[in-house]
């Protein structure tokens, strides 16, 4: 089979299409005929080696597909049936061996392509408005990148709650998705500062809770933007990881709090994962969480899909085809 394979950290050239062995399932695996795999900025640290792993490996780690064989050990999950997952490592190929514990049936109502652009950011965008900042009608979150992958999904759930959402992006277009999508304020930080805009668009209040997965370049001034006691939920650092802080500042700025959180540890357990995802699926099929899948690339372009994701260029989610 097809797969991505790194052999040493780099930059996309280390993103190496090969041949390599269909996997067999050992007794608690199923083997998954991929359909759609997810790219992420996860993948993007760990070909730069800032995520270490051991070599060489398979990237990607989110996908979609249809069962074809299963361990000895596996009950629940049988051939045929059509599975995502997210944080599975070697999701970058034309097949994977998946712990079956760690994979979600697909409803019917929800195809290949949604299911695979659902798993890691949708459920990163429902931790973070359910549970790491339990978001509550009425309160107003700042949300950076609020037309890419996650943003836009935040953004859809953060409005369903009822919240007051200020999205930040750097173009119109761009603009026009956070609107869509149910911002109810849009900063073009490339034509304004987004500091002074949200206090002034907040009356010098603050916001609840800002999620930030940009880091290095929005990280100092988004908590000058938090109400006292506030919230800083640093999810991601696509300009570069947040230089070393002096804590003393979370308390000069009006006892703030930080989180960095990641997916991995709100879906621990089976449990945990199964009910994460089925309320994503359920938003979809309720018409109130709608995915936007604005690129595929055949398994062969891991490279151009890196490129484009890494210069913010896209919108949405971006998806390999085997």
């Amino acid at each position: 089979m097809k797969a991505i394979q790194v052999k040493q950290p780099g930059g996309v050239e280390a993103l190496d299409l090969t041949g390599i062995p269909i996997p067999e399932p050992k007794g608690s695996e199923v083997v998954v005929k991929i359909a759609a795999s997810g790219v992420n900025f996860i993948d993007i640290y760990q070909r730069e080696g800032r995520y270490k792993l051991p070599l060489p490996f398979v990237a990607g780690q989110e996908g979609s597909g249809t069962v074809t064989a299963v361990g000895s050990q596996v009950s629940g999950i049988k051939v045929g049936d059509r599975v995502a997952w997210a944080g599975i490592q070697g999701s970058y190929a034309e097949y994977l061996a998946a712990p079956a514990d760690r994979l979600v049936l697909v409803p019917a109502g929800v195809d290949d392509r949604t299911a695979a652009a659902a798993m890691l950011q949708g459920m990163t965008a429902h931790y973070l408005s359910h549970d790491t900042y339990p978001l509550k009608r009425g309160e107003t979150a700042l949300i950076h990148a609020a037309a890419g992958g996650v943003g836009l999904l935040l953004v859809q759930m953060a409005h369903n709650i009822g919240a007051r959402v200020i999205g930040t992006v750097s173009t119109e277009e761009k603009a026009a998705l956070a609107r869509d999508a149910g911002a109810d304020e849009v900063i073009l930080y490339t034509q304004t500062d987004f500091e002074t805009e949200t206090k002034k668009l907040t009356g010098g209040k603050g916001v609840d809770v800002v999620y930030d997965s940009v880091g290095k370049t929005t990280f100092e001034k988004g908590l000058n933007v938090l109400r006292p006691r506030g919230y800083m939920v640093l999810f991601g650092g696509s300009s570069g990881a947040v230089p070393p802080f002096d804590l003393i500042q979370l308390s000069q700025k009006g006892s703030l709090y930080i989180t960095r959180p990641t997916l991995f540890h709100y879906i621990i357990t089976t449990d945990d994962l199964r009910k994460r995802a089925s309320a994503v699926f359920d938003m979809i099929a309720a018409g109130k969480l709608r995915l936007r899948v604005a690129h595929t690339y055949p398994l062969a372009e891991a490279a151009q899909a890196h490129l484009d994701l890494e210069a913010r260029k896209t919108t949405g989610k971006l998806l390999l085809l085997p």
